[in-house]
C-alpha cells in the first residue's frame, strides 16, 4: 500500500519522486548508504540511479512494460535491501521497499527462478528439512555436490550454505511468574531451525530478568513455527508474505490486546513487524503489532531488569546489522552490553555486511558481497585479537564474518547468556 507516500503524483510513483537527485547517497565512507555503489561506482547502482530509472520507467520514456524490463531489475539487482536510504537519504527515499514492487511486478510477468524459490519458500520447506537435515546439510559436505547444483539452484559453490540443525526447540507456551510482564518470544525462521542456541539464550536472558515469556502455538494447528514473511518479500512473492502476516497477526493480536510484547533476535524478521507489515496489511491490527515488536536490545535497554550479570573482562567487536542501523536501534545494543560489567565495547564505522540474506550465496552476486565486506567489516575483525569477542545480531552478519575471517561472531542474547552463566560458549 503506497497511498501514504508524500511526492508528486502520490503512490508508488510519489515515493520514487522523493529522490530529488541531492547526491547524498555517492558518499564513499561514514554511515551505510550506499553499499553497492561504494563497490562498483556506478550511477546505476546507487539509489539516486535507481530512483531514476524507475522514474524513467513510470513515465514510459523507457517503453512499454519498462518496469518489468530486464534492464529496469539490473539497476535493481545489486540493491541489497539494507535500508540505510530510508534513514540516511535526507528525503527518505525507501528503495528497499520499491525493490519488492519491482520484484513483484516480475513474478507476475516472468515467474519465478529455482533460485528464487529456493529462497522465497525457505519457511515452508524448513520443517521438512530440519526432519531431515543430514540430507539437506550434503550439499556442503559431499565433494563435488555443490558445483554439480550451482547452475540449477543459483547458490555459488564457494559458499557453505548455513546447516540444518534439526527441529526447532518446543518451549513451553508460558514460563515465568504469571504475574509478571508477559513478552512473546518470538522464533523466527532462521533462529528456529538454524541457531536455536540463540532462541535458548534470550529465553533464559528474559526469565532471569523476571518476565513471563510466551511462545504462542499457530491459530492453524500446525507445528511450522510463525513467520514475518521476509523471505517472501525478497523474492516479490507477495502474496504469501500476506499468507504470513496473517498467520502471525491471528497467534499475536489476542496477546498484544492483553498487554503482552514482542520480543525478537533477528534484526530483519523482527523489523519486518515494524516496517513492511503496516503496508502489506494496513490498519489497526498491524500497527498495534508494529507498535509493541521490539528487538532484543531494545527492548532490555528500554525496561531496565534487575540482571545478575557476571563481569566479562574481555574486548568487544560490535557490527550493527543494517536494518538496527535503519532503525535507529544500535544505541539500545550499546546500552544492553553495558549491562555487563567489565567488557570493553568497540563499534567500528562498518556498511553493510554484504550477505544481506540470500544475496551473498548467489552465484552472480557472491562477488560484490565479498567486496561490500572488504570495505570495513572484515579488515576490523582481521585487526581483534582472538580473545575478542565478536558481536552481530544478524544471521547474514555472522555467516559473512565466518565466511571472510573463520571467526564466529555471537547475537547479543548469547553475549547476555555468558554472563549469566559460568561457561562460555566461545571456548
Amino acid at each position: 500500500d503506497w497511498s501514504a507516500w508524500p511526492g508528486g503524483g502520490g503512490g508508488f510513483q510519489g515515493a520514487v519522486e522523493m529522490c530529488n537527485n541531492n547526491g547524498a547517497c555517492r558518499k564513499l565512507s561514514g554511515g551505510a548508504m550506499c553499499p553497492s555503489y561504494r563497490v562498483t561506482r556506478n550511477e546505476k547502482d546507487l539509489t539516486r540511479g535507481r530512483a531514476n530509472t524507475l522514474r524513467l520507467a513510470l513515465s514510459g520514456q523507457l517503453g512499454p512494460d519498462a518496469l518489468t524490463a530486464d534492464e529496469t531489475w539490473e539497476a535493481l539487482e545489486l540493491c541489497v535491501g539494507c535500508k540505510a536510504c530510508k534513514r540516511e537519504c535526507p528525503t527518505g527515499v525507501d528503495m528497499a521497499k520499491m525493490k519488492i514492487e519491482i520484484a513483484a511486478a516480475r513474478v507476475k510477468a516472468k515467474g519465478l527462478s529455482l533460485h528464487d524459490r529456493l529462497v522465497a519458500w525457505l519457511p515452508r520447506y524448513a520443517p521438512v528439512a530440519a526432519a531431515l537435515p543430514w540430507a539437506f546439510n550434503l550439499r556442503n559436505h559431499l565433494p563435488g555436490l555443490a558445483a554439480l547444483l550451482e547452475g540449477p539452484t543459483g547458490f555459488s559453490r564457494a559458499r557453505q550454505l548455513p546447516a540444518w540443525r534439526g527441529r526447532p526447540p518446543r518451549f513451553p507456551e508460558s514460563e515465568g511468574p504469571s504475574n509478571a510482564k508477559t513478552v512473546i518470544l518470538f522464533g523466527d525462521t532462521f533462529s528456529s531451525y538454524f541457531e536455536p542456541e540463540n532462541l535458548t539464550a534470550a529465553r533464559r536472558v528474559l526469565l532471569a530478568g523476571g518476565y513471563r515469556v510466551l511462545s504462542p502455538r499457530p491459530c492453524d494447528g500446525s507445528r511450522r513455527p510463525l513467520c514475518c514473511g521476509r523471505t517472501f518479500l525478497t523474492a516479490g512473492v507477495v502474496d504469501q508474505a500476506h499468507v504470513e502476516a496473517r498467520r502471525l497477526l491471528a497467534a499475536y493480536l489476542p496477546l498484544i490486546r492483553e498487554g503482552a510484547v514482542i520480543v525478537g533476535l533477528e534484526p530483519s524478521c523482527l523489523l519486518t513487524l515494524r516496517d513492511e507489515l503496516t503496508v502489506l496489511l494496513p490498519g489497526e491490527d498491524s500497527r498495534m503489532i508494529a507498535d509493541s515488536a521490539f528487538l532484543l536490545e531494545e527492548f532490555l535497554a528500554r525496561e531496565k531488569p534487575k540482571l545478575l550479570l557476571k563481569p566479562l573482562a574481555r574486548k568487544a567487536l560490535l557490527h550493527g546489522h543494517c536494518h538496527q542501523k535503519a532503525f535507529n536501534a544500535m544505541g539500545t545494543v550499546k546500552d544492553t552490553l553495558a549491562m555487563i560489567p567489565h567488557l570493553d565495547l568497540e563499534i567500528p564505522e562498518t556498511s553493510c555486511c554484504g550477505m544481506a540474506g540470500a544475496f551473498g550465496y548467489a552465484t552472480k552476486t557472491r562477488g560484490v558481497s565479498l567486496q561490500m565486506a572488504e570495505q570495513d567489516l572484515l579488515p576490523a575483525v582481521r585487526q581483534c585479537d582472538e580473545e575478542t569477542l565478536l558481536i552481530a545480531d544478524g544471521t547474514s552478519c555472522r555467516h559473512q564474518i565466518f565466511d571472510g575471517s573463520g571467526r564466529q561472531a555471537l547475537h547479543v542474547a548469547r553475549i547476555l547468556e555468558m554472563a549469566l552463566a559460568e561457561t562460555d560458549p566461545v571456548g
